[in-house]
């Protein structure tokens, strides 16, 4: 496949985010090159994604079904954010002082998403008060132990994600983390069970957060992250982030409180996810 965008696109910076976040046994970024395990309707296959000479990315699929090209494509679009319109994103976030100068540094930089909703959204609780290096450990366990062998021509591509009925029966608990997570994810591959729709995107934002958090287990950081990433919300924001608040005061050169970050964010309204995207793609280049 050629799935063209609208340029320009910051691929070292999207694929830098995926490094950082690539499950052994189901992920690898090499020389530029994204590869992974996909699922679509019970079925398994990989793709291979890298930059290609024009305005567009070179996608592999192998994949046994020809007719779920059409879907593998939907996902792969909203998963590298390639319907982004980076020239009328960039002017709205440029009102703002600080964006002005990060959007400068970065006019291609997208938001972005993932391959599926469950996954995300384990991601997501997986991340709640730890590092992003131990959720991804974590998460390595979870695909290893859960998840379906595939063989690929890739050594380091082994499984599937596991799936919601399997995440469901499980205690996830034997992997290393408090029970109580370990129930919050099972619970999240439950609703996901009873409803398909769980973390596809609603009429707003707030109808989507509200939804989420009516989950067990998820709150608002949690909620909004699965907003940004999965339900494609171009304003959704995670308020009390770590890491947004370490970059935005590295950037204004003194302290500030999750409160201070929240006021601050109005102003990159209705584009937070973006502005986010680039508070956070500044503190892993140490501007």
């Amino acid at each position: 496949m050629r799935l063209a965008y609208e340029p320009p696109y910051d691929w070292a910076a999207m694929v830098g985010f995926l490094s950082a976040r690539a499950i052994a046994g189901m992920e690898t970024v090499e020389a530029g090159l994204y590869r992974r395990s996909i699922s679509v309707s019970g079925q398994h296959g990989w793709i291979s994604v890298a930059p290609g000479a024009g305005d567009w990315l070179d996608v592999e699929v192998e994949f046994a079904e020809a007719a779920a090209l059409p879907e593998i494509e939907r996902r792969l679009r909203r998963m590298f954010d390639l319907d982004a319109q980076p020239q009328l994103i960039n002017a709205q976030l440029a009102t703002e002082p600080l964006m002005a100068q990060l959007v400068a540094a970065r006019p291609g930089l997208r938001v972005p998403g993932t391959w599926d909703g469950l996954e995300l959204a384990i991601r997501a609780v997986l991340g709640q008060q730890i590092t992003v290096v131990a959720a991804i450990r974590l998460a390595g366990k979870l695909v290893a132990q859960y998840g379906q062998p595939l063989q690929t021509p890739y050594s380091g591509i082994t499984h599937v994600f596991p799936s919601a009925e399997v995440l469901a029966a499980a205690d996830l608990a034997t992997l290393g983390m408090p029970r109580a997570r370990g129930l919050t994810l099972s619970g999240v591959a439950q609703a996901l069970l009873d409803d398909p729709e769980v973390f596809e995107p609603k009429a707003s934002l707030k109808e989507g957060v509200a939804q989420l958090v009516a989950l067990p287990g998820i709150g608002d950081w949690t909620a909004q992250y699965i907003a940004m990433r999965q339900m494609r919300e171009a304003d959704a924001f995670a308020t009390g982030d770590i890491g947004l608040i370490n970059a935005l005061a590295a950037l204004e050169g003194g302290p500030v409180s999750a409160r201070q970050l929240s006021a601050r964010a109005e102003a990159w309204r209705p584009l937070r996810a973006y502005a986010a995207q680039h508070l956070w793609t500044s503190l892993q280049r140490g501007d």
